[in-house]
């Protein structure tokens, strides 16, 4: 992947934004919906929608022969009642994050989120509620009037997708992980019930990522319960590995064991380990 990064500091880059975002082909011909081919992903998230997106997503979609353009609306920990709170202020309160079809990326910040999802036709939107209660279904009431703002700021062809989370390291030191008796059992299983729900309460969610059973299931294949670089959020390598595989396999519907792509520093085996973690867990996206 190519990082010719470009930082916009300021909101009167949107509309440099939403230009950057035009649809062309590779040789920047602009071009409809229906003659380009890509598919565009725009995730309403914080960091472990990073962790999913941001490092392999691309080079795995790329291995498949994939046109992704993929945006990353970013707040550190943002749960779903800041990002409604934001919709409902219209507040330019997000870093926003473009992958382009060649991998290069650029940066906007103090962006709106309703700039965001006008900034291109996005096939999938996705969201997801903060890690430290994502287990906690009690603090998901924002969630369906979300969808409904996303929903009228997108057209018909938009699909909905939840991004299911990962349970903490066995020993992780987060604040929330009491919450959760510190056990990651306890966790994974509390982010299933809870995921359940809402993609059940919430029918406009068509679409599940299952990257908290793709990461519990890698956990439990190779016996190593972290798979983290801090005790939450994924390590560089296997575990973003992991996320990103899920995600190509949920979006595209094609199945990812035989993928061409592996990062640079995993072994034959860890990489094969983590694309049938991705398989295995959207063939069974609550674990049974």
């Amino acid at each position: 992947m190519k990082f010719n990064s470009l930082f916009i500091a300021s909101i009167v880059s949107v509309g440099l934004l939403a230009s950057c975002t035009q649809k062309t082909d590779n040789i920047g011909n602009i071009v409809t919906p229906a003659d380009d081919n890509i598919v565009r992903i725009l995730a309403i998230g914080n960091s472990f929608s990073e962790d999913a997106l941001d490092t392999y997503f691309h080079d795995v979609c790329e291995g498949a022969g994939k046109k992704v353009i993929i945006g990353n609306l970013y707040i550190p920990g943002c749960p779903i009642d800041r990002h409604m709170l934001n919709a409902d202020t219209d507040s330019a309160a997000y870093r926003f994050r473009r992958i382009g079809l060649n991998g290069d990326i650029i940066e906007a910040n103090n962006i709106r989120l309703s700039s965001a999802i006008g900034s291109d036709d996005w096939d999938f939107v996705t969201f997801q509620q903060a890690s430290g209660v994502s287990g906690k279904y009690d603090t998901y009431k924002n969630l369906k009037p979300l969808i409904y703002y996303v929903d009228s700021l997108t057209d018909d062809n938009t699909r909905f997708a939840w991004h299911q989370t990962w349970a903490y390291s066995a020993d992780s030191k987060h604040g929330e992980y009491p919450n959760y008796e510190c056990n990651q059992k306890v966790m994974y299983d509390s982010i299933m019930i809870a995921s359940r729900r809402a993609v059940t309460d919430n029918p406009e969610l068509t679409v599940v990522i299952p990257s908290g059973t793709a990461i519990q299931i890698a956990r439990e294949k190779s016996g190593n319960y972290d798979l983290t670089r801090d005790g939450y959020h994924l390590d560089n390598i296997l575990g973003r590995y992991i996320a990103a595989c899920t995600w190509f396999e949920t979006l595209f519907g094609e199945s990812v064991v035989d993928n061409k792509y592996i990062p640079e520093g995993l072994t034959p085996e860890e990489a094969r380990l983590a694309r049938e973690a991705a398989h295995e867990a959207n063939l069974k996206p609550f674990g049974k």
